[in-house]
């Protein structure tokens, strides 16, 4: 006869998953608000490129043609660095590691994103203890 306050081994679960909160990845190793990230720039980047090119050729074509170009570029060379550079890291220190940069160089604009959070001091941590044994 079992005891009400046992639960069949049926009931329970063996395992907890890790990575059930974990963003998928999409392309080449991004998730997918690192795949807006690169695409962003990247478009950004094409749309400068194609302004100056447009205006030279005397073809409106080039901004778009660029544009894409740079997508396509981007991912495919933005993802692999990026794939590097996280390779081994926890899933938040890309956004950290923004973060921290942006808190560094430019801390007017970090107070409006949240960077004022971080600790951004560097030297010597104490804990503030008496190394001498002799003082009350």
């Amino acid at each position: 006869m079992a005891v009400p306050s046992e639960t069949p081994r049926d009931t329970l679960v063996a395992f907890l998953p890790h990575r059930l909160n974990r963003q998928p990845v999409v392309v080449r190793g991004l998730t997918a608000d690192e795949l807006w990230i690169c695409a962003g720039l990247s478009a950004a980047a094409g749309f400068a490129l194609g302004l100056p090119l447009a205006w030279l050729t005397h073809s409106i074509a080039m901004v778009p043609t660029l544009i894409v170009a740079g997508i396509a570029l981007g991912v495919f060379v933005g993802g692999g660095f990026l794939r590097a550079q996280k390779r081994g890291r926890p899933d938040t220190w890309l956004y950290r590691q923004l973060q921290w940069r942006l808190a560094l160089r430019h801390p007017a604009l970090a107070a409006l994103l949240c960077g004022k959070r971080l600790i951004t001091r560097s030297g010597c941590w104490t804990t503030r203890r008496n190394t001498d044994r002799g003082a009350p």
